[in-house]
């Protein structure tokens, strides 16, 4: 309403303002028109004007004339023109001589001509009114003009009181109905209209829908208002209301309380065979009308509902913690147990889960109906006594055809046994069994099959002694909602066991299974898998060339088959490139691009890149000189304890983890003393949730820092000190210890780069196999040493270098300054030459080239049996 009447007054100042407008635009047109009118005239019958115009220059007598008239006369213009409507005269003297605009026809006839036009001073009414001589004849014509803006009418002075008067009456109006509307609102609350409306039809749906009855009496006792449900609950007539309540025939006790208007909590009161309780508040409270309002309550209906909702109380207490304590664990057997757990509290006095063979090794039961009960096995049981008849955890059994648990197994439907007395099946079947449970006062079952995913697990059954109420079909809902509940989780379960020993057996598979056979390091090892998965770390150990070995430990991000399988991937990678001879630094990069290119093909058909986030770090160990280099991709520091127990976690660069790339690595070379050990591992060893990376190496430093221990000893304590209670990832632990290959089994020299010098080279041979007793190789040494030498001569320059190391081979190693790699051919019949490396090849056990910084060096590997 508010809104309304400032709407109206509103619309009746635009009117009024609008009207004004159009009346002050209507005489503007007018003034103008007349004053354009009169000064055209004037102008036109001014005498001499025509001999002006027929004489020798009529803008230099008229064009002065004209502008004296127009200031005088208030106009924007006044034009003298031909009868071609040349211009004679203008305010602005470059429009002299071009032609007028306007409408010149009619003045030509001698007709006067008045319109609007846009011309060189912008938008005019003007006139246009012809010359005559003093024959009638039109000579020329002359028009004057003037702005419409530049006429002021009374609408100037009357516009400001109007507006004044429309915004006065804006504002009464406004006050006014903001003071009914302030009434109005204090009157209702607040409320408008609208939700008056609705608020009363609110109010008279509830009063009429809820299940308690309201009687509302006034001062003189007379019913004002009773709702359905009081109808219903005292039984009223239907036209009650206006009715005084002791003419009702209600009890005497309920009709006094009504109108005795005194207050009452629930009083129970019997009207006819029902007991109602009664709250009685008087209405006269805050100002209200005298009388009293009763709510009326059905007692007897509520002792019912009680009842179940005390029983539907203690199912959903039940279905709860069924749902909060099952399936804690992906174990299976623990599964079990909580299923027991839970049902005991509040369901059965005896709960006991039985499940086939095949669940608790992870692998699925087959699939389809059964005949009959397959053997199953105890894995759960829950009683209130210990001293029971039935079958123990572990015990495997089967249920003998007509039993209820076979019944429910072979139908995959539950069984309820209300009373076990009355089972004659069963007892005539299994007479000793029955006798023993009915004796111990076992009376009532409930056998339910354990069932996921369309597969039978087991069966789980439920007893009751004599101490509950037998069991009733309501019983088997619930009973069948508890053992779904476990059947999920048992399922699951046995699929992470399935799933967990795959992974585990993949992993193993993929770590070494055994340690190679080399005399540099002693080696111990330890590898953990997460009790929650299995990971990616892994770690390797590589004969290398030269009685040197290569250590590999690194760890992929990450949990399952795609860490273990990711795993594999990169130690046979690791290997593959050992096989090339790198240097640690080297290989960790084309390890890099390996990974990068997996990445990348990964990303092509959009799956997961699933190598990026692997660590590795790579040493290379030499025996001969006792030196070891190491690089590190993202991984952890390796450890090295010094044979005086002082241990050192040498500084590496970092390097990228692999797959990331952009940056190079780096190799360090640390001289080690013989007894001293390089002690790699991941992060699970030194990482936990409670103990941060510095600390665990700190612990790690400690329980190093001991000398004198074997491998498997330091491997044993580091396990001891950090160990985690509750292991969640893996751990990869190798310790290698280091020897020293003996001077005496090292031999080198200096070899002229002359072909004179291969004999020399062969005598110097033959003595140091002597001094090794070795004579037996001597002849296959030297031709494999001619062989090298020669090839070094031929295609090499500078100083050749010769050395033997005597170790679980004979290795004969040949360096030079070239960085030119042999390949072997095979000789055609005519050829001369090319033969020499396939006589390596067929006398030694293996042969190749490793790159040095200096050049390269080509080495053959013999091993140490009998004579060729």
């Amino acid at each position: 309403m508010f809104v309304l009447q400032i709407l109206i007054v509103v619309l009746l100042v635009v009117a009024a303002v609008t009207t004004l407008l159009v009346q002050s635009r209507s005489d503007r047109f007018q003034g103008a028109r007349d004053r354009s009118l009169a000064a055209a005239e004037a102008f036109a019958h001014s005498p001499g004007l025509v001999d002006v115009m027929r004489g020798h220059d009529p803008s230099k007598v008229l064009q002065p004339l004209t502008e004296a008239a127009r200031k005088q006369g208030g106009v924007d213009f006044i034009v003298v023109m031909n009868r071609d409507g040349i211009r004679y005269t203008h305010p602005k003297p470059g429009e002299i001589g071009k032609h007028f605009v306007g409408t010149i026809k009619p003045s030509l006839a001698g007709h006067v001509t008045i319109e609007s036009v846009h011309g060189p001073l912008g938008n005019e009414v003007q006139a246009v009114v012809p010359v005559k001589d003093a024959r009638g004849k039109v000579v020329g014509m002359v028009s004057s003009g003037l702005k419409v803006h530049r006429v002021s009418s009374a609408i100037d002075r009357q516009l400001p009181l109007v507006l004044s008067a429309g915004a006065a009456a804006l504002a009464l109006a406004t006050a006014g109905t903001a003071l009914a509307s302030r009434r109005l609102r204090r009157q209702t609350h607040g409320l408008g209209p609208a939700e008056m409306t609705r608020m009363y039809e609110h109010h008279d749906a509830v009063l009429h829908a809820v299940r308690e009855g309201v009687l509302i009496a006034d001062a003189d006792g007379r019913v004002v208002l009773a709702n359905d449900e009081a109808h219903r609950l005292l039984g009223l007539v239907p036209n009650a209301e206006g009715r005084r309540v002791t003419d009702l025939g209600l009890p005497p006790r309920m009709a006094d309380l009504l109108v005795s208007g005194r207050v009452a909590t629930d009083e129970v009161l019997p009207v006819g065979d029902r007991l109602l309780a009664v709250n009685n508040r008087p209405t006269d409270r805050r100002g209200g009308p005298p009388g009293s309002v009763a709510t009326l309550r059905d007692s007897t209906e509520l002792l019912a509902l009680a009842g179940k909702a005390e029983a539907a109380q203690s199912r959903l207490r039940l279905l709860y913690d069924a749902t909060m304590g099952i399936g804690t664990t992906l174990d299976v057997q623990r599964t079990a147990e909580e299923l027991t757990q839970v049902a005991l509290v509040w369901f059965a006095d005896y709960i006991t889960v039985d499940l086939a063979e095949p669940v608790l090794i992870g692998e699925e039961p087959p699939a389809g109906s059964y005949r009959e009960a397959p053997e199953l096995r105890r894995v759960a049981l829950a009683g209130i006594r210990d001293d029971h008849p039935l079958y123990g955890v572990g015990e495997l059994h089967t249920y003998p055809a007509p039993t209820p648990m076979a019944k429910g197994f072979v139908t995959g439907q539950s069984v309820l046994v209300s009373d076990l007395g009355a089972d004659d099946d069963w007892r005539a079947q299994d007479p000793e069994r029955f006798q023993l449970v009915e004796e111990h006062g076992c009376r009532s079952l409930v056998t339910v099959p354990l069932q996921a995913r369309g597969v039978l697990l087991g069966v789980a059954n439920f007893w009751r002694s004599q101490e509950r109420p037998r069991f009733e079909d309501g019983d088997v809902s619930l009973a069948e909602e508890m053992a779904a509940r476990a059947a999920v989780c048992i399922d699951n379960a046995r699929r992470f066991t399935r799933e967990h020993a795959m992974a585990v057996t993949l992993q193993h598979s993929l770590l070494p299974r055994g340690l190679p056979e080399q005399s540099a390091l002693d080696i111990a090892h330890r590898y953990l898998p997460a009790q929650t998965g299995v990971g990616g770390d892994w770690f390797d150990v590589i004969p290398l060339t030269g009685s040197r070995v290569a250590l590999v430990i690194g760890d992929v991000v990450g949990h399952g088959l795609h860490a273990a399988a990711t795993m594999g991937r990169l130690r046979t990678a690791v290997q593959n490139f050992s096989t090339l001879d790198l240097p640690p630094d080297e290989l960790l990069s084309y390890l890099d691009e390996l990974v990068n290119r997996i990445d990348q093909e990964a990303g092509a058909v959009n799956e997961e890149a699933v190598l990026a986030g692997a660590t590795c770090l790579y040493a290379i160990y030499d025996p001969a000189g006792g030196v070891c280099s190491l690089s590190r991709a993202g991984h952890l520091l390796p450890a090295l304890v010094r044979p005086d127990g002082t241990v050192q976690f040498p500084e590496l660069p970092a390097g990228p983890p692999l797959g990331l790339g952009g940056l190079p690595f780096g190799a360090v070379d640390v001289q080690l003393p013989e007894g001293s050990s390089i002690v790699l591992y991941t992060d699970g060893l030194v990482e936990d949730r409670n103990r941060d990376i510095e600390t665990g190496l700190r612990i790690l430093a400690t329980a190093l820092a001991q000398p004198g221990r074997t491998p498997h000893e330091t491997c044993d304590a580091v396990l001891g000190a950090l160990l985690p209670d509750r292991q969640r990832d893996d751990i990869a632990l190798l310790v290698a210890r280091t020897r020293l290959l003996p001077p005496d089994r090292i031999a080198a020299w200096e070899v002229p780069s002359d072909p004179a010098a291969v004999a020399d080279a062969r005598a110097d041979l033959s003595r140091q196999l002597a001094r090794w007793d070795l004579e037996e190789m001597v002849f296959t040494t030297e031709l494999v040493l001619s062989e090298l030498i020669t090839n070094a001569i031929r295609y090499a320059t500078g100083p050749i270098q010769v050395r033997l190391l005597y170790d679980r081979t004979l290795i004969c190693e040949v360096s030079d300054t070239s960085s030119t790699s042999p390949h072997l051919r095979y000789a055609a019949d005519e050829d001369e030459g090319g033969r020499g490396l396939f006589l390596v090849s067929q006398l030694t056990q293996r042969w190749g080239t490793r790159y040095t910084p200096e050049g390269k060096i080509i080495w053959a590997e013999q091993s140490l049996g009998p004579p060729l």
